[in-house]
């Protein structure tokens, strides 16, 4: 058989079950889902599906006015798509890596950008960094996640996880964090050196400095998203 055949390449690229259960990773940039029954995804990252799978836009009271009215601030970010049935699921977000996790009780703060599918067992709530959003291009929010089930997350290349204890706090650049545990809440700071030694605009000098017990993964990436982003 030649090398690049369309047999091959068939052959090469083909779906293959893997058999890890409700969330599998197909490639690492392409999460697949075998749905029975419903799930939560990022509003627009289907990118194919089979089966009999319906799909619906949030409802804008179906979770309640306290979420509705924080939308209104953040956006269309945090839009998301129920899918309800049985069937294969195929989404992914601009070719971003995934990152499965299986909470079991804990809780984690992902960035609203960053977060791609989640159980419906899973208690979430948006919450707004209200002390940068205007200092920042279109503002920052994030979703806090708890419970029992499955979520899936996404970076821009390889993400890493750096260890944040009580002696070693962790300054990050917020628009290049992903994610952190649910037991660290950040403050922000400012400081005209770090925006000196990075060379960029306006809002690099604004830090994330995180205390205490847990973990924050950071992405090689900065993420930078408009209000008006449709």
């Amino acid at each position: 058989m030649s090398r690049y055949s369309m047999n091959e390449f068939v052959k090469q690229t083909q779906q293959q079950d893997k058999g890890e259960g409700l969330f599998e990773l197909e490639t690492p940039r392409m999460l697949e889902i075998n749905l029975n029954g419903q799930i939560w995804a990022k509003a627009g990252a289907m990118i194919s599906y089979r089966g009999n799978i319906k799909y619906e836009r949030e409802g804008i009271f179906e979770h309640g006015l306290g979420k509705l009215f924080k939308k209104a601030f953040t956006g269309e970010g945090t839009s998301l798509m129920k899918a309800t049935g049985n069937g294969k699921l195929y989404v992914a977000d601009q070719g971003k890596k995934i990152s499965i996790l299986h909470l079991q009780g804990e809780s984690i703060f992902v960035n609203g950008n960053d977060l791609l599918a989640f159980e419906p067992s899973i208690e979430w709530d948006i919450k707004l960094m209200r002390k940068i959003a205007g200092m920042m291009s279109g503002g920052l929010f994030n979703v806090r996640l708890e419970g029992k089930g499955m979520i899936a997350i996404t970076s821009h290349y390889e993400p890493l996880t750096l260890l944040v204890t009580p002696n070693h706090p962790v300054y990050t650049d917020p628009n290049a964090t992903v994610a952190w545990s649910g037991s660290l809440t950040p403050e922000f700071v400012t400081d005209i050196s770090f925006k000196t030694f990075i060379g960029r605009g306006s809002g690099e000098s604004i830090q994330m400095k995180f205390s205490g017990e847990g973990f924050v993964v950071v992405q090689p990436y900065e993420e930078v998203y408009f209000s008006d982003q449709q």
